[in-house]
């Protein structure tokens, strides 16, 4: 009985640091996609009706999911607006 209680311990023990190491490997990520796209709005988006402002404060509040966002709806629109 012993010995099912140490293989369980022993199969939790490494699910836990699986789990932990995806979450690390996730929450980095998000974070570089964070700063990424906080950049590129700060650089390469045009300021014409406060465009730049906007995406940028919506990225900052609202940290990978705002770059998750301004990836969807807008990245796409201003390369091919703008090409940059």
């Amino acid at each position: 009985m012993e010995a099912i209680g140490a293989l369980f311990g022993l199969t939790f023990g490494w699910m836990m640091m699986v789990f932990w190491a995806l979450a690390l490997v996730v929450s980095l990520g998000g974070t570089v996609l964070w700063v990424w796209m906080l950049v590129e709005v700060l650089i390469r988006e045009s300021d014409e009706n406060s465009n730049r402002l906007i995406w940028a404060l919506v990225i900052i509040f609202t940290h990978w999911l705002g770059a998750l966002i301004y990836i969807i709806v807008r990245r796409r629109e201003r390369v091919k607006r703008l090409g940059r």
